[in-house]
């Protein structure tokens, strides 16, 4: 039996699932403002391929100069979230919607592709070590965990990250910072329900800024547009379970 992938689209996006939190009533609200996202992103060129189950299997990508990231990548297809997880692995879905995205770039006549990927031990959106077996190559490092990886189609300029995201530093340096988005299903609960909660238990102070534009976030000060953490000024995380009690009281006991 042929494996059958599905591309969402304006027309059949609300009877559709989007991979991530669809059976989570706690991230209900996010969830329906992640497809709000994806609705006028796809205005723009962006592509949601999935496998066509109830499964954690899928691919996301959007011509580069439309990215919601601080990364200047002209005539690129960037890709965003790209998961294939738990019993689907091994069975060469991951192979098979990447090949989706390359052939796409061939018959736009890109550049090639780009993705920011993580460095260190922190929850991303793809597989490093496996985008690199597949012919990706690291053009951009970034001391606080971040890489930029191109698997080129043409010999056009490489891809480069934005003078915003060097540095690893935002503006605000009082307590906790969030830069956050409607990219992911979660953020929304995470940020406003639940680090809002812990960090007034704990007397930590939060300030929260939602990227609510395309500019916003390609001027962000950090490549983890979906979700960023700053202590002080300084890059702190992008995982997510900073916003569990646990993880917060382990983050409290080393900084307060």
């Amino acid at each position: 039996m042929e494996t059958k992938y599905i591309t969402l689209n304006a027309q059949n996006l609300d009877a559709e699932h989007i991979c991530c939190g669809f059976s989570d009533k706690k991230i209900k609200e996010g969830y329906e403002k992640k497809k709000s996202w994806l609705k006028n992103e796809m205005e723009r060129g962006y592509v949601f391929r999935r496998l066509d189950e109830k499964a954690k299997v899928f691919i996301e990508y959007v011509p580069a100069e439309n990215a919601w990231l601080p990364v200047e990548a002209k005539g690129y297809l960037m890709i965003n979230c790209f998961w294939v997880s738990g019993q689907y692995k091994g069975k060469g879905h991951a192979k098979a919607l990447l090949k989706s995205v390359v052939d796409d770039a061939c018959a736009q006549g890109c550049a090639g592709l780009v993705t920011v990927v993580g460095t260190k031990k922190l929850p991303f959106m793809s597989d490093t070590k496996w985008l690199l077996k597949q012919g990706f190559e690291v053009v951009e490092t970034l001391p606080h965990g971040f890489a930029l990886l191109v698997l080129k189609l043409s010999g056009a300029e490489l891809p480069s990250f934005k003078p915003c995201a060097l540095k690893g530093e935002c503006e605000e340096t009082n307590g906790l910072v969030v830069y956050y988005s409607n990219r992911c299903p979660f953020t929304e609960y995470y940020v406003n329900d639940a680090l809002s909660a812990l960090a007034q238990q704990n007397n930590v102070p939060l300030t929260i800024i939602k990227l609510e534009t395309k500019e916003q976030a390609q001027q962000a000060p950090t490549p983890a547009t979906i979700f960023s953490v700053f202590y002080k000024g300084k890059f702190l995380t992008t995982d997510m379970s900073i916003c569990t009690a646990s993880r917060f009281a382990k983050f409290a006991r080393e900084f307060y």
